[in-house]
């Protein structure tokens, strides 16, 4: 059989069917910000690392990547911190469920993603308060799971798998179902054949008090 003819204007590299014309995949990002910061006494989503609040880090890194759009999932002191989101590209969605822990909060992510685009092909979930979160860790992310070819691809640190995480399509509706403070630590540390684990130590940082952000503004990873 012969191979399709490239209409007018094409390249053979547009052929269908050709490797080249597969079309690349898509994917969001899902930032959660909606927690009360009660260990940390005032809201953590505002903190002031190298200079700019831990949510504006977090918002700057994934804009930097290739995952768009960036949905920012508010909750507890969302009219506080909604200004600090003011000049960003952002869907900013309210989870009025917070009080309910981490998975409602998923929940409201990956409903905005689907709201926004049925193109989309996965998802990156990331916490607002891991000062390392960057753009390279998302394109790590990716690159795991088209390397191999695996559905969810996530940091692993402290001895098993977290957040930051991606998440195929597929594994849409099991986010969408989630409940309880865990968000999905146990789908990401489920059944090892479906999750490409990233050793990323760094991303063991996170801030949740304020002998935390002590610690690491004098260590010697703080940003700058």
């Amino acid at each position: 059989m012969s191979e399709p003819k490239a209409e007018a204007g094409q390249t053979p590299a547009q052929r269908p069917g050709h490797p080249a014309a597969v079309k690349p995949e898509r994917f969001g990002c899902i930032i959660l910000a909606a927690g009360p910061s009660s260990r940390m006494g005032e809201p953590k989503q505002l903190i002031q690392i190298g200079g700019r609040p831990l949510v504006a880090r977090s918002v700057e890194a994934a804009l930097e990547s290739s995952a768009w759009p960036v949905v920012v999932v508010l909750g507890a002191n969302a009219e506080l911190i909604r200004p600090a989101l003011a000049r960003f590209p952002v869907l900013a969605v309210e989870n009025v469920a917070w009080p309910e822990g981490m998975a409602s909060s998923i929940r409201v992510g990956v409903a905005a993603l689907r709201q926004f685009s049925r193109a989309i092909d996965g998802a990156i979930v990331a916490l607002c308060d891991q000062p390392a979160f960057s753009a390279g860790v998302i394109s790590r992310l990716i690159s795991a799971h088209c390397q191999t070819g695996r559905g969810i691809a996530a940091a692993h640190y402290l001895g098993r798998c977290g957040a930051p995480a991606l998440f195929m399509r597929q594994h849409f509706d099991a986010l969408a179902s989630l409940t309880g403070e865990e968000g999905a630590r146990a789908l990401l540390n489920g059944d090892p054949e479906i999750v490409a684990a990233i050793d990323m130590p760094e991303l063991a940082a996170d801030l949740d008090t304020p002998a935390d952000v002590a610690r690491y503004q004098s260590g010697s990873g703080a940003p700058v």
